[in-house]
């Protein structure tokens, strides 16, 4: 599971996706200061099950702090887009390719107005503008991959008994199947029979379908404590009701991790306070009561840590799965409950031991719910926060 940050030039994508992981990337006041995607780790965060087994977890990767775990989540800041990237505009169908991996976006957007439709500053730009764009160049990305070839496969599915199958195969990359080709094609009300009788209508209707289906977004609303932020974000929620707003800040987010990585404030990401636990200069204190007051107290948070967390758990619906035994929650090395796994919905004890190591899953017997004590088989649904055994024949 991939979470794509996406978004035109300049917004701030990568001072998020730094606030994110800590990565070190470039942060720059010019468009296409992203060149190559960046690739790095966040982390989801849950209630701990460690709090119900009474104990303490140590996590392998990750942490947890007053019960909150921290599960790790990959993620991926793709160059800015600009209008007519489809076409070749800015830096063009490459960075449109970059977003074929992800499963779900996260669009930040420049609540603020304070960039044009090409990342450049000028104070008066539209955000509405920005989340529509967005979709359009998507759209017509996937038209693209769509139109490739389509006449003469269209023909040829028509002697072969239907598009069904062609069209998952051209979409096959945006890892669509031939079940969501049919659910579209019925929605939609296209002949499956007559493929080559398609209009453009037809194929763009499909491409929206397709975008809504495999990419999942939720728009960042970053900026917001600056003028104008605020106007900005209740008008764009009702153009888009559609879509799930988070207001977010994200350098107030990097300038919070990294006074916790000094040793200076204690802060948990999500939360709306923080602890001044070091020595701070009258620049530091003065940025950080300009946080608490114009973000944490206003919004709840940065926003950063929601943003994830919406991603992942509403929009994906993964949930959390531990490994553990019902008479030894630790490891070898005595570490307890060390590892933690997000799983799609749908997933089964089965899949589980799959996650876990393909041997588990080839030697599969049974599984047992270790909160309950309950066996289960292979083909029973987990649940988030379980805690499951694997037994096996070996």
């Amino acid at each position: 599971m991939l979470v794509g940050i996406v978004g035109k030039a300049n917004v701030g994508k990568s001072t998020f996706f730094k606030a994110l992981t800590l990565a070190d990337v470039l942060i720059a006041n010019y468009p296409f200061a992203t060149i190559k995607p960046n690739h790095g780790v966040t982390f989801g965060k849950i209630d701990c099950v460690c709090g119900e087994l009474n104990t303490q977890c140590n996590p392998r990767v990750g942490m947890c702090v007053n019960k909150k775990r921290f599960v790790p989540v990959d993620l991926m800041d793709v160059a800015g887009l600009v209008p007519g990237a489809h076409e070749g505009k800015g830096m063009g169908n490459q960075f449109l390719d970059d977003l074929r991996q992800a499963d779900v976006f996260v669009h930040v957007v420049d609540m603020s107005g304070s960039t044009n439709e090409r990342g450049e500053p000028v104070g008066n730009g539209d955000p509405a503008f920005d989340v529509r764009f967005l979709e359009i160049e998507i759209d017509m990305w996937i038209l693209s991959i769509i139109k490739k070839g389509w006449d003469r496969l269209a023909r040829q599915a028509e002697h072969e008994g239907g598009a069904v199958k062609a069209m998952s195969k051209q979409l096959s990359g945006l890892k669509v199947d031939e079940n969501m080709v049919k659910h579209a094609l019925n929605e939609l009300k296209i002949d499956p029979s007559k493929p080559a009788a398609w209009s453009e209508e037809d194929l763009h209707r499909l491409a929206m379908f397709v975008r809504k289906k495999t990419k999942p977004m939720l728009i960042a609303a970053n900026k917001m404590d600056l003028p104008g932020a605020l106007e900005h974000l209740e008008r764009c929620k009702k153009l888009f009701p559609e879509y799930k707003f988070i207001p977010v800040s994200a350098e107030s987010e990097l300038a919070l991790k990294e006074a916790s990585n000094k040793k200076l404030i204690k802060y948990l990401p999500g939360e709306s306070k923080f602890e001044v636990v070091g020595q701070l200069s009258d620049g530091q204190r003065t940025a950080l009561d300009y946080i608490q007051k114009n973000v944490l107290d206003r919004f709840g948070s940065t926003g950063a840590q929601e943003v994830i967390d919406t991603a992942v758990f509403e929009l994906l619906k993964y949930f959390a799965v531990f490994p553990g035994g019902v008479g030894k929650l630790g490891d070898q090395f005595g570490n307890i409950l060390p590892d933690c796994f997000l799983m799609p919905p749908g997933s089964t004890a089965l899949d589980f031991a799959a996650r876990i190591h393909t041997d588990l899953a080839k030697n599969f017997v049974a599984a047992i719910d270790v909160k309950t004590k309950r066996k289960i088989g292979r083909d029973t649904l987990l649940k988030h926060r379980d805690v499951i055994e694997i037994m096996t024949s070996k």
